[in-house]
């Protein structure tokens, strides 16, 4: 293991004290902190260090990708780190969003590049991405569709008479769903501040009436607010986690977490940006499958150690917790991990190594080289592939 040391994003939708107080740094921090990176994304790599200098993890992996990453993720993923872990802090609603499976993006990525140069492109890899967060403190989100009879009797109540073809297609069931989606993310542009200032005013009690405040505060003229209320709302305590696979719409509302995800930067997005939505490729990737449940409880693995298993071999992600009691537990796992102190102060160690993590510090061990042993005191988070 050797110590890791990931740059910040810094959307405007990011906090200004969640990730500087993980890191133990000034609060409020300079401007706002989005996103902390622990991986070997191309788009901003987290470094290692190397003769006296730093370099980044993308150029030690290229220089080395056999040792890095293992026989059985090359084979798997190419000469790549196939995960990418983030501590993710938000204050202000992210966009809604979907990605595409890994058929979807290997096809649009290849038409994509086909195009003759110019115009919007929809996918800048061949990678799907996945994602699971995890959160550290309470988090709210939107993740998936809810019961289409629910959406429209919410709808329904606010009384607002341009919804009603909206209503009739939600009546048909989930075959009207995907019809209820592009006919909001298609309302003229010229009525939609009209449409979401009627919604606002008829949304007057409930946590439905509050998300609406909340979305049409930040975006007064986005049809996204509505597609919203279509959406299961979602109030993660810490520990709790959404598991967000190909096709789901969702949006971070506000909180911390940890989140790991396949490496790649496909985004699809439904509203609640100023940025370009594709409709017409949005609904092509969409499920429109009503999501029941979108909350994921951890799962024991051993004494110590909790996961959330996932149906994809990209990656994994384990919490770790050590104590006086419990000062030491040993994970076995043959290929690249990345380790993130949360609490306390653990240390790390494998057969090449070991590095001692205070709270929002990382680490980052290459394939093959032994079990992971966390020692200490603290809570760590571990993200490998997963591979058996």
């Amino acid at each position: 293991m050797e110590p890791l040391y990931g740059p910040i994003k810094d959307y405007a939708w990011g906090s200004r004290s969640a990730i500087a107080e993980l890191q133990g740094r000034p609060v409020p921090s300079d401007g706002p902190e989005a996103e902390l990176w622990l991986g070997a994304h191309p788009g901003a790599p987290a470094e290692v260090d190397r003769d006296g200098a730093r370099i980044a993890l993308t150029e030690a992996i290229a220089a080395d990708p056999d040792g890095w990453l293992g026989r059985p993720v090359l084979d798997r993923f190419g000469p790549r780190l196939p995960f990418l872990l983030k501590v993710l802090a938000a204050e202000a609603p992210l966009s809604l969003q979907a990605h595409p499976d890994a058929e979807q993006a290997r096809a649009g990525y290849a038409a994509d590049q086909a195009r003759a140069t110019g115009g919007r492109r929809n996918y800048v890899d061949p990678f799907h991405k996945p994602e699971l967060l995890v959160a550290l403190g309470p988090m709210e989100a939107l993740c998936g569709f809810r019961d289409p009879a629910s959406s429209a009797a919410v709808l329904a109540g606010l009384g607002v008479p341009e919804l009603r073809p909206v209503l009739d297609a939600l009546g048909a069931g989930p075959a009207g769903l995907a019809e209820a989606v592009r006919l909001l993310l298609t309302w003229p542009v010229a009525e939609r501040a009209g449409l979401v200032a009627a919604v606002r005013a008829a949304a007057v009690a409930g946590p439905d009436a509050k998300l609406v405040a909340l979305l049409a505060e930040a975006y007064p003229a986005d049809p996204g607010v509505l597609v919203a209320l279509l959406l299961n709302r979602v109030r993660l305590a810490p520990g709790e986690a959404i598991w967000m696979p190909a096709g789901n719409l969702h949006a971070y509302l506000r909180g911390t977490g940890v989140e790991v995800m396949a490496a790649s930067d496909n985004v699809l997005r439904g509203g609640l940006t100023p940025k370009h939505v594709d409709v017409p490729e949005l609904l092509r990737v969409l499920r429109f499958d009503q999501l029941d449940q979108p909350v994921v409880s951890p799962r024991p693995v051993t004494d110590g150690v909790v996961t959330w298993p996932v149906p994809v071999p990209d990656f994994a992600l384990y919490r770790v917790t050590v104590a006086a009691d419990r000062p030491e537990v040993t994970l076995t796992m043959p290929g690249p991990r990345v380790v993130l102190c949360t609490s306390g102060g653990v240390t790390v160690a494998d057969a090449a190594g070991s590095v001692t993590l205070t709270t929002g510090r990382a680490a980052v061990g290459a394939a093959d080289v032994g079990p992971l042993v966390v020692a200490g005191a603290g809570t760590a988070y571990v993200a490998t592939t997963g591979l058996s």
